[in-house]
């Protein structure tokens, strides 16, 4: 007995309330159907349809295993829409939105691999530092650093990324290295997005600082540029710093204090999920981010 096959017999029976309209259904004879469901009530070993010749009813036993054959023909549909959505070939636009800093570097290189690999998709990038509206920009992923996602969308969380002070060379020799958190109420710190309380934390010790400056911005750029030419301190995520660090553009400082790590998420919404494009590109940055922290190098 094939039992996928007179299940669906036993099902479409029920549903049809006759075996003939079953058989047109499933293009097979009614005596097919007949010896389908036959052969269901034989393995179960229960009469599973009152027959008259006017009519066709579930008897309780029936009503009981009619649950278990629907949910067992939905699993096989399940598993063989998912099989065909792997199998078949990615194609159409994925509008994402991401910090400036962020999109421009790490970003752009997963993109360009995705691509490589999904050659029909097409990647639109909303570079913004403001929280960009799903809705309203009409965005598929937002990529956003935060401790505290949105509850109204689904997040997940991609990695984390080290923080770091820094300053020129020049105006730490004209104005000295802080050598503890509190010393930078004294200095020019450039805020980013109203952020003016810097956390720190030094065995087991913490210390909120607040810090004010010159220079304001939603760009993380722009307040590494403003650092680069001496105007004042900026704290950044490793990955934009590293480069100007390694160059001697930038100084890393209070390196012996842990600083607050940025926690890089994906926000979506429901709808958006249910997209075989956009979950794969979620599942593909998850897994080119999962060394999870990107440290300072010194």
């Amino acid at each position: 007995m094939n039992k996928f096959i007179a299940i669906s017999s036993f099902v479409e029976v029920a549903s049809q309330q006759s075996f003939t309209k079953a058989a047109d259904q499933l293009q097979l004879s009614r005596l097919q159907v007949s010896r389908h469901v036959q052969e269901v009530e034989a393995w179960l070993q229960q009469r599973l349809l009152h027959r008259t010749t006017r009519s066709v009813s579930l008897t309780r036993a029936g009503e009981d295993a009619l649950l278990y054959c629907e949910r067992i023909l939905n699993e096989v549909s399940a598993l063989e829409f998912n099989a065909q959505e792997q199998t078949r070939q990615l194609s159409g636009s994925i509008r994402i939105a991401a910090p400036i800093g962020f999109a421009g570097k790490l970003l752009l290189t997963a993109v360009e691999k995705f691509t490589q690999l999904h050659a029909k998709i097409n990647i639109d990038i909303v570079a913004s530092d403001d929280f960009n509206q799903l809705v309203e920009d009409r965005v598929d992923i937002a990529l956003r650093f935060t401790e505290q996602p949105d509850e109204s969308l689904i997040a997940r969380k991609l990695m984390q990324l080290e923080s770091v002070l820094c300053a020129a060379p020049e105006y730490l020799q004209q104005y000295g290295t802080p050598s503890h958190p509190q010393q930078l109420s004294e200095h020019n710190c450039f805020v980013h997005l109203n952020q003016n309380q810097w956390n720190f934390v030094q065995q087991q010790q913490h210390f909120q600082v607040d810090v004010c400056g010159n220079i304001k911005a939603n760009s993380l750029d722009i307040l590494v540029t403003s650092a680069i030419n001496g105007r004042g301190i900026v704290r950044v995520p490793c990955d934009l710093a590293n480069p100007f660090i390694e160059s001697g553009q930038l100084t890393a400082i209070l390196t012996d204090f842990t600083q607050w790590r940025y926690s890089l998420w994906a926000l979506y919404l429901s709808r958006s999920y249910q997209s075989p494009k956009v979950r794969c590109f979620i599942d593909f940055l998850a897994q080119e981010f999962q060394d999870d922290i990107f440290l300072l190098q010194q």
